[in-house]
């Protein structure tokens, strides 16, 4: 089973989206694992975004992040990484398929509606920023 970090973006929040989109992800079999609402202050968004430090529209990104209030989340499932992903659809709203989250909520490729992890190693690192082992239930074998 697969874990993966899901962030419903200020956008999103601002326009109560947050419950549509937990929704989406559970009605395709995920299970929520972890919940919490949060306001990422500077620190946290530079390290979840630290792969982008070096491009030009870091600063830009952390931001919007820390503009407003998120959800975070933990989903798990057989394939969830690759599963979610297709899910919320390509970054850039516009070009995402029709029906997905991004198509359907999405602003712009920024203010997107949501992130999630690329990847199960990415996934591991991104939760472990947002949550401890003892907010994720139920635990998973290393985590009790």
């Amino acid at each position: 089973m697969e874990r993966s970090l899901v962030l419903i973006k200020p956008d999103a929040m601002q326009r109560g989206l947050a419950g549509v989109i937990i929704g989406r992800l559970q009605g395709d079999g995920l299970k929520l694992l972890a919940l919490k609402m949060l306001h990422m202050d500077r620190s946290l968004a530079e390290r979840h975004y630290a792969v982008h430090r070096d491009k030009p529209f870091f600063r830009d990104l952390v931001a919007y992040i820390t503009s407003a209030p998120i959800v975070a989340a933990v989903f798990e499932g057989e394939d969830a990484v690759e599963r979610i992903r297709k899910i919320m659809g390509a970054t850039d709203p516009a070009k995402a398929e029709k029906g997905t989250i991004r198509a359907d909520y999405g602003l712009d490729v920024q203010r997107n509606a949501t992130h999630a992890s690329d990847s199960v190693e990415n996934g591991r690192k991104e939760i472990a920023l947002f949550f401890s082992g003892k907010e994720i239930f139920p635990p998973g074998p290393t985590e009790s």
